[in-house]
């Protein structure tokens, strides 16, 4: 009996090992489905977010291609102006400047500074004094694709407009300018854009432009919480030369600066408004002595530091220009590319000696 039992539990045994093979089968094949079904759930689920996140960001770009800004018709392809204003003037003799979107700021011999003013979708009847041409102004009209109006050259200038092919407007040669005789010669040229588009078409120059943009703008508030080196900008005072200072005061209510030179407040000669800007772009540029009239010469060409500021604040950057044509790029420090608050800009090409104050 014993060995029957023995036997029979030697023939039992083989049947329940097989059923245990079978359950432990299928169990792995149900475990092994399981995670193929979980594995395709979740490639499916990241596709999808991946889809989703891509969807936001295309919404989201095309939210702000939507939006409008103030600064220039975004619309619009008309092609910028940009005029030479004489800044020998005094602090209310211009007309017309508060309406540019982009203005330059720039040493000249004898210490003294002028300024480049570029309009695009306006129609200012009266812009002025204009003056001539300074080689170095033409390196930042070409970045913006402007043509250029001035009322004589130098002969650095002259030669530079002939061989970079800037599509200018002389008013020595050119119409589209008049005189104020009420007004002391040379600082009593003006013009109008509406002068300098005809001109513009009678030499042929295109009006049209895709290549006028520089700064990159939003409409959305500048967010500063996160910066680390940010300045209290509510007064911010420069110095081109020991008789040439500039200084800006933030007027917190209209979230714009006010401009003066010398310690007197900048104003229109017609509106008397004080001139304001949105944001302010300090460039520190090394500038040199071209010859015994004191002309000046810039490296525009290379890189540089500056600021920014806007809304009360400062914050450091650099600059970057590849070739004289070629834009200037402005950075954070962390090296993302700079984005300005929706508004009018002045940027002030500084000496690198400079002595720029923030308080």
């Amino acid at each position: 009996m014993r060995k029957l039992k023995s036997l029979g539990e030697a023939r039992i045994k083989p049947k329940s090992n097989k059923k245990k093979i079978i359950i432990i089968s299928v169990i792995s094949v149900a475990v092994l489905l399981i995670f193929v079904f979980l594995f395709y759930f979740l490639l499916s689920m990241n596709d999808s977010e991946s889809k989703k996140k891509d969807k936001v960001k295309i919404d989201e770009a095309s939210t702000v291609e939507k939006k409008d800004l103030t600064v220039y018709d975004v619309n619009s392809n008309k092609r910028p102006i940009a005029v030479m204003i004489d800044n020998n003037v005094g602090n209310n003799a211009h007309v017309g400047l508060q309406d540019a979107y982009l203005t330059y700021e720039i040493i000249v011999e004898g210490g003294l500074t002028r300024i480049m003013a570029i309009f695009k979708d306006v129609d200012i009847s009266v812009i002025g004094p204009v003056r001539s041409s300074r080689h170095y102004f033409l390196d930042y009209a070409l970045e913006s694709d402007a043509i250029y109006a001035h009322y004589g050259w130098s002969t650095f200038a002259q030669n530079d407009i002939r061989s970079l092919g800037v599509n200018n407007i002389n008013g020595l040669y050119d119409n589209g300018y008049y005189r104020n005789n009420g007004i002391a010669a040379p600082h009593n040229v003006f013009t109008s854009i509406e002068d300098l588009y005809t001109v513009a078409s009678s030499k042929g120059y295109s009006k049209t432009s895709d290549n006028y943009s520089l700064l990159n703008y939003t409409t959305d508030d500048i967010d500063f919480n996160d910066t680390i080196d940010l300045l209290t900008a509510n007064t911010i005072s420069m110095t081109y030369s020991y008789s040439q200072v500039r200084s800006y005061t933030y007027d917190a209510t209209n979230r714009y600066y006010l401009r003066y030179m010398n310690n007197s407040p900048h104003t229109d000669r017609d509106s008397g408004e004080v001139y304001h800007y949105k944001n302010i772009i300090i460039m520190k540029v090394n500038n040199s002595t071209l010859d015994s009239y004191g002309r000046q010469d810039l490296d525009t060409v290379g890189t540089g530091e500056g600021y920014y500021v806007t809304n009360g604040y400062a914050i450091p950057i650099t600059w970057s220009k590849a070739s004289r044509s070629d834009k200037t790029h402005y950075y954070y420090k962390s090296g993302n590319e700079l984005v300005v608050s929706d508004g009018n800009t002045m940027i002030q090409v500084v000496p690198i000696n400079s002595n720029i104050v923030f308080s």
